[in-house]
């Protein structure tokens, strides 16, 4: 039968390794994104970019080009989809078989009232 020595001592260098990773913020020491160096001060400009001077375009970057059209069309075909989706509420067939009992009903009537 084994000890329970072994179990003990892997039982407290786990205990020891969970708490002290406790104690730092996600475990691996501090968090990268706000250490010294990555941003000097905020400018008060959205994402931190400077405008360009006036006269000058800003360059587009690879990304929003595709980004732009893909939305585009997403609102297209959404607008376009969703409107021609066919109307299956139970209000609405509840409606059109009214309207057929109605219309059975008076073509009853005017054959009876035809002998």
């Amino acid at each position: 039968m084994p000890s329970a020595k072994p179990f003990a001592s892997a039982a407290g260098a786990l205990k020891a390794r969970l708490s002290s990773g406790l104690r730092t913020r996600g475990g691996h020491g501090p968090n990268p994104f706000t250490t010294a160096g990555h941003q000097d001060r905020p400018n008060g400009y959205l994402f931190n970019r400077v405008p360009p001077p006036p006269g000058q375009s800003r360059k587009w970057e690879d990304w929003e080009l595709p980004c732009y059209i893909t939305s585009f069309f997403t609102i297209v075909i959404l607008g376009v989809g969703l409107n021609a989706k066919p109307d299956l509420t139970l209000e609405t067939w509840a409606h059109h078989e009214a309207l057929k009992r109605l219309e059975l009903e008076s073509a009853q009537i005017q054959s009876v009232d035809a002998e």
